[in-house]
């Protein structure tokens, strides 16, 4: 056995009570035997060292209480006697070194019992074991009650310890067989400052440091002054290690959890030195929470909006302090929550999070000062000289997000208006969102400007070449380009300027062509105007690229029908994105006209026309996002299905959307998708022979059966808007997903039964692959609309499946909280299905919120009340527990609580149960609808403290 194994038995054996002649027990006789067996149990210790944290981590509090009142009986410590009474000093080395450590380790217990315990799930019960396991509890709970009584003597003897400041001896094997002879044979040397493992004096005052710091941190939860000694102790351990090094100790200290609690003290004392004192944010905030000063946390998180250095987590934590005391009465704080709300919500925009729910609850009723300052947030937020394209495009959006979603002119314009918004939206953006607001009010016009036509403009001299590359690679004005081509052409013959910048990319389908251009002067012009243009299409500057395509279109409309061509199909592309971006994204319908031109472009058989791929996919993408499923469906050439891939799938998906509300023996499109989907997602095997002659398999993850590749697929849904569409095809990869045969937890999803429930080879099917693909369907989805129920279910599930039981608590409580008004209405029973409702009773569970587990058994059609009554059972558990009473309204669960109490003694509690089941709404002869009325009104009050708590 494991040497601590050997400690175990050899006091267990020494400690067993002995029975005298009328069967009385007696305690263990102090015999030879016994002593022998004793010492065998030092002499283990001794070989390890006596490091606390191996005998701590292996034995019991009993155990190592009994070895080491061995060890001080042994180093000649009168019994009963105060340690804090005694001169260590004068002391024999071993004597005090026994003393230093039965202290050490008693702190190190009181420390250690405060920390919470993750329970062990007994097996079947039996009796004998039960019995035992009992009685070692409650002899650990004595110890500990008698350690807590002494922990102030404990304390005092360390300290005087680091006094001592000389080296000490902890007992060998050798001193422990010494001190086992006849006193005569010893000649003293066990008292000698030679005898046993010589322990330095900077080694001990490192570890007692320690201990004491650990043991003056757990005090510090009810006397905050107690932090500065904690700090104290800690930063002097850090110096020690740092000076003779870590390696060096006889008894190791983790400096990770050192370093931790170095950090938290830092927190949690207020330095009189303000340098210091201001090092991080963490200690900024905290020091102004204590002190109230709530309007200087407000310039912190604002400050931090530009570097980003606070973590998520923590900014929601602060927000949630600071509700928690505004609901507690304090009505100055609603301003404070509001604006570290908007400080917080402008950080989640930088950085490409989804709103949060507050924010939108707080933003229901805007005013003035709300809006002037969520300005000075945004404008605080962002350094638009440094600022990346990714960032300005994050903040523009929201910004127009903001002006469409509300309704009072007055405050569009506040945002409209404000210098931030003019830098962030180009000139078409802006134009866009007028013409929707020009809707609301005759008040705004627009004036347009007369375009010179192409050729009119004259060249300007010639200046030095450098300058006017330089000046060619900036421009974004077409007429000023052609100028400046004309004065460097004038200039030499000999360059290619469409050369001139890496960044001026245009596809190889045109890039041939252009490059047929016999006349040098054209064909630089050309390209660059298309090269810029796609470029600023690429940015979504979206009014540059029209003046520039429209340029070279009126350019190559003189000599090449093959490029007019060409520029009319990326004008087209360029009115999808422009009418996407505009208004689109607020639900306008596209004008008939640029439907018709969709339409046509698909229908083009104009031979030789050079065509992008990613066009046609636009087209479909548009047509399906605007439910042009008529068209899709009955009127698209049998030929364009057959050849584009694109139109293909946008058929299928029009098809089965359209079907959707059908019977189900109508859905045989719904079958074809699904077969071109699940050959999209398989992999194409194939046979090697070795050089040893084995014939192995290769699996190709992108898989040429299918009509295009999966990252085709996904790129192409990625374009997608439409709910019911993109519900489609995410129900159809969740199906293809849960049908593996390995699946333990199914995800749930709209529509799902319309696919089929197998795969004829399923060893074909890249299942990675669709689970990789479902994850990044419903992330997308969720960017499209935050709010789905359906697809908050999805991504619950999802977390559920990979074992993130917090993250699944989150988005199962999201998807209740966005279909009910913030649960003030009934959750729909097809959002919380039975099989929702399991999945968060297991989430809770296994997150030791036993509490949450029972109320939350309520909430099935039928009680689960053996679920129920195991998890009230379980007595470590991590929620509020009786605080969570008032929201159980079943009686019988009630009745149980009342007695689980009274049986374990817990009166206070056994109280609350009682006044929970003494409401008069909750009589068994109340009417049915009071009865209902009541298990509503607590169901949503414990929904709306869950979505608190995991929010």
């Amino acid at each position: 056995p494991p040497p601590v194994q050997l400690i175990v038995q050899f006091l267990e054996q020494a400690s067993k009570p002995s029975v005298n002649e009328q069967n009385q027990v007696q305690p263990p006789p102090d015999n030879k035997r016994n002593r022998i067996l004793k010492l065998l149990a030092l002499k283990v210790a001794a070989h390890l060292k006596w490091d606390l944290d191996v005998l701590e981590k292996s034995l019991s509090v009993p155990v190592l209480n009994m070895l080491l009142n061995e060890l001080l009986c042994i180093s000649k410590v009168p019994p009963g006697t105060k340690h804090v009474d005694v001169d260590l000093s004068s002391l024999p080395p071993t004597t005090a070194m026994a003393i230093l450590l039965y202290n050490r380790w008693a702190i190190r217990t009181i420390v250690q019992s405060s920390f919470p315990v993750k329970q062990v799930k007994p097996g079947p019960p039996q009796l004998n074991v039960m019995n035992h396991i009992q009685q070692e509890k409650e002899l650990t709970e004595n110890i500990l009650k008698v350690l807590k009584e002494q922990a102030a003597d404990s304390i005092l003897v360390l300290e005087g310890a680091l006094k001592l400041n000389k080296d000490l001896y902890v007992h060998t094997i050798r001193t422990l067989d010494l001190l086992a002879m006849e006193p005569g044979m010893v000649n003293g040397e066990t008292e000698s400052s030679t005898a046993g493992l010589k322990i330095s004096a900077e080694e001990i005052q490192c570890q007692v440091c320690y201990d004491l710091g650990a043991i003056y941190f757990q005090q510090g939860s009810t006397n905050a002054a107690v932090h500065e000694k904690a700090k104290e102790k800690f930063f002097k351990t850090k110096e020690l290690i740092a000076k003779n090094g870590s390696s060096s100790l006889h008894f190791t200290i983790d400096e990770e959890r050192l370093a931790g609690y170095c950090q938290a003290c830092e927190v949690l004392t207020s330095s009189s030195d303000d340098a210091s004192q201001q090092a991080t944010p963490y200690s900024q905030i905290h020091s102004c929470l204590k002190s109230g000063k709530y309007q200087d946390i407000v310039k912190i998180f604002l400050e931090d909006n530009l570097t980003l250095s606070l973590p998520e987590q923590f900014r929601q934590s602060v927000l949630r302090e600071l509700f928690q005391k505004a609901q507690q009465g304090d009505e100055a704080l609603d301003e404070v929550c509001f604006k570290v709300c908007v400080c917080n919500t402008i950080c989640d925009v930088l950085q490409g999070r989804i709103i949060d729910i507050q924010f939108c609850q707080l933003f229901l009723k805007p005013s003035k000062e709300k809006i002037d300052f969520l300005l000075e947030v945004c404008s605080g937020s962002i350094n638009l000289e440094n600022a990346s394209e990714e960032l300005k495009r994050r903040m523009a959006a929201f910004l127009k997000n903001l002006c469409l979603g509300m309704e009072d002119l007055q405050f569009v314009f506040m945002i409209s208006s404000h210098e931030l918004f003019i830098k962030l939206l180009k000139d078409d953006e802006r134009k866009l969102l007028i013409d929707q607001m020009r809707k609301r009010s005759p008040l705004i016009n627009l004036c347009t400007k007369p375009v010179t036509s192409f050729y009119d403009i004259p060249a300007s001299a010639s200046v030095n070449i450098g300058q006017l590359e330089h000046q060619l690679i900036l421009s974004v004005d077409p007429w000023r380009i052609r100028q400046i081509l004309i004065e460097l052409h004038g200039m030499t013959s000999e360059r290619q300027f469409w050369t001139i910048s890496n960044k001026w990319e245009v596809p190889n389908v045109y890039g041939n062509v252009i490059l047929g251009i016999k006349d040098s002067l054209t064909r630089d012009l050309v390209y660059i105007l298309m090269a810029k243009g796609l470029h600023c299409c690429a940015i979504k500057d979206f009014v540059h690229a029209k003046q520039l395509f429209a340029a070279c279109l009126e350019l190559v409309t003189e000599f090449s029908p093959k490029l007019r061509q060409v520029m009319l199909n990326e004008m087209l592309l360029l009115d999808i994105y422009t009418h996407e971006a505009g208004p689109g994204a607020s639900g306008e319908r596209p004008p008939s006209d640029l439907i018709s031109r969709v339409r046509g472009y698909l229908e083009m058989r104009v031979p030789d026309i050079p065509l992008r791929q990613v066009i046609a996919e636009e087209c479909v993408a548009f047509l399906l996002n605007w439910c042009e499923n008529e068209y899709l469906t009955m009127q698209v050439p049998l030929p364009l299905v057959q050849t584009n891939p694109y139109v293909k799938l946008g058929q299928l998906l029009a098809a089965t959307c359209k079907e959707l509300p059908g019977p189900k023996e109508s859905r045989r499109t719904a079958k074809d998708l699904w077969e071109v989907v699940v050959q999209i997602c398989s992999v194409s095997n194939q046979h090697k022979r070795g050089n040893d002659g084995r014939v192995s398999l290769i699996k190709h993850r992108e898989s040429t059966l299918g009509i295009m590749y999966r990252s085709e697929l996904l790129s192409f849904i990625k374009k997608l808007r439409e709910p019911l569409v993109l519900t489609t095809i995410l129900s159809l990869f969740v199906k293809l997903h849960n049908v593996r045969e390995d699946i333990v937890n199914d995800i749930a999803a709209e529509h799902i039964s319309i696919w089929p429930s197998s795969i004829p080879n399923l060893q074909s099917v890249d299942f990675e692959a669709v689970a990789i693909t479902v994850k990044e369907l419903v992330s997308y989805a969720l960017t499209i609309n935050a709010n789905n129920h359906f697809w908050l279910i999805i991504q619950a599930d999802i977390y559920f499946a990979t074992n993130q039981y917090s993250a699944a608590l989150h988005y199962y409580l999201q998807a209740g909280a966005v279909c009910s008004d913030f649960f003030n209405k009934m959750v729909p029973p097809d959002v919380y299905t039975d099989q929702v409702i399991k999945r968060m009773i297991k989430c809770c569970s296994l997150l030791n919120c036993h509490t949450q587990v029972a109320i939350l058994c309520q909430f099935l059609r039928e009680v689960d009340y053996k679920t129920a009554f195991k998890a009230l059972q379980e007595q470590n558990s991590h929620d509020a527990m009786d605080s969570y009473y008032e929201y159980i309204w079943d009686v019988t669960i009630l009745e149980y609580l009342t007695y689980l109490h009274h049986k374990r003694g817990e009166t206070d509690k056994r109280q609350i149960a009682i006044k929970a089941i003494g409401q008069t709404e909750l009589n068994a002869s109340n009417p049915e609808e009071v009865l209902q009325l009541a298990a509503q009104r607590r169901k949503k009050k414990f929904l709306q403290a869950m979505a608190k708590l995991y929010f």
